[in-house]
Parts: C-alpha cells; sequence; structure tokens
C-alpha cells in the first residue's frame, strides 16, 4: 500500500465529470492499483476513486497542466493518470508530496465478526433453554425445498418448531420463516402443525408486529448470557 499526502487537483472523467480543486490530501494505492482520493473530515467514503481492474501511469507534467490550476503556482511535481477497463479517466495532479510511503501489509485474514448469525445459531443450539424449558434440538440447517430454516427444535410439549435467528431482526426475516413455515406445514412427518420462532439480538417493533399477526413468537437473545460473559453480580441494577 503507498500514502501520499499532497496538495494536488483531480479531475475525474467517465459516466459523468467530477473536479477537486487544488488542497491538501490524503491519496492511497493499493496492491490492486485501486486509487482513492480522501479529505480529512470522513471516515470511510473518498472524494474520488477509481476500482480495480485499473492502471495507474506517473507522467512529468506540462507546461499547460500548471496552468490550469488557475492562479496558483502549484509547483506540480507529477501527473498521475488512472484508467478503468471500463473507458473511466482520472487525472491528479500532484504537488511535492508532503509524505510518500510505501509498505507491504502482506496477505489479509480478512474480517472475524463477532456475534454473526451463524455463531448465534451455534450458541443456541447449544443451549436450546433459552427459548423454554423442556427444548431441544433436532437438526441444525434443517433443509426446506427453497432453502435451510436455522433450528429445528422441538418445545417442552414436543411439538416441532422452526426457529430463523438473526443478529438484527426485521421484517424481512419473518417473511423468509413465513416461506418456510408454509412448507413445512405441507410435510406430514413434521405432524399437523410447525410452529415459529423469530430470534435475535434485536427485534424491530415492525418486525415484532408482523411476527405476532401470523402466530410466530419472538425472543431476544441475551448473546453474552450465551458466551457466559453476563455476570449478574457486576450489574448495577
Amino acid at each position: 500500500m503507498r500514502l501520499v499526502i499532497a496538495q494536488c487537483q483531480v479531475d475525474y472523467s467517465g459516466r459523468l465529470t467530477a473536479h477537486l480543486p487544488w488542497a491538501k490530501r490524503l491519496i492511497i494505492v493499493k496492491a490492486d492499483n485501486s486509487v482513492s482520493v480522501h479529505a480529512d473530515d470522513r471516515a470511510y467514503k473518498p472524494l474520488n476513486w477509481m476500482s480495480p481492474p485499473c492502471t495507474l501511469r506517473v507522467r512529468e507534467p506540462v507546461t499547460d497542466e500548471a496552468a490550469a490550476v488557475a492562479g496558483i503556482d502549484p509547483r506540480i511535481d507529477q501527473v498521475w493518470e488512472v484508467d478503468s477497463a471500463g473507458g473511466d479517466h482520472l487525472q491528479i495532479l500532484l504537488g511535492q508530496p508532503d509524505l510518500d510511503v510505501t509498505e507491504d501489509l502482506g496477505v489479509d485474514p480478512g474480517l472475524q465478526k463477532d456475534g454473526v448469525e451463524a455463531h448465534l445459531q451455534e450458541l443456541l443450539a447449544e443451549n436450546p433453554q433459552a427459548f423454554g424449558p423442556g427444548w431441544t434440538v433436532v437438526q441444525r440447517e434443517y433443509m426446506t425445498p427453497i432453502g435451510p430454516v436455522d433450528l429445528l427444535c422441538r418445545d417442552a410439549e414436543g411439538c416441532y418448531v422452526a426457529v430463523e435467528v438473526k443478529r438484527r431482526g426485521e421484517i424481512n426475516g419473518v417473511e423468509q420463516l413465513t416461506r418456510y413455515l408454509d412448507l413445512m406445514n405441507r410435510d406430514h412427518l413434521l405432524g399437523d402443525e410447525v410452529h415459529g420462532v423469530f430470534a435475535a439480538q434485536q427485534i424491530k417493533p415492525q418486525a415484532r408486529v408482523l411476527a405476532e399477526t401470523r402466530g410466530i413468537g419472538c425472543v431476544t437473545v441475551d448473546y453474552d448470557a450465551l458466551r457466559g460473559m453476563d455476570h449478574p453480580e457486576d450489574r448495577l441494577f
């Protein structure tokens, strides 16, 4: 990865045109040759960028380009020409850099999220009592004709219950579970009726109302308690 901090002017042409006037900015060039131009006022979104596949060519400036920065003597040091496979073009006029460093970051192992749906599903499969006393897990990833329902359980009365697990419970999750239940209730091997439970760390009010109107139960999952990290003696309330 290459990081450059310098005065620059940026012009983009392609599906539209965009212009960034002369100012100090951060420019990031990654190993895939992608280029992004950043100001100091936002966390993640660049002012302009070129996504891979693209090519970067660095050349010396010509007189006309120096004069193009109206009324300023920019002392242009380099001109970067970035072209995408789709015909988009990014031109960066660079002054003398205040910082120009290159660092090999190596192979990134990727983001490992804590508390994603797969981990919640695993924890609930190990702790079915979170749904109520006497619950047992029959199968994880129980396959239906349109995809797997996260957990197939039996409640204390021995009835089958399909459980859909989400980190954040929204309406589309309720719709997904509704489709599963419609198909599962046509399967004579599962008995007369399969009930449904929508489980999530947070369930939006609209999703809860929709679930209740369809006879689907809602369970808010305490992730820390499932992991054994919630200690009641440490609570203030």
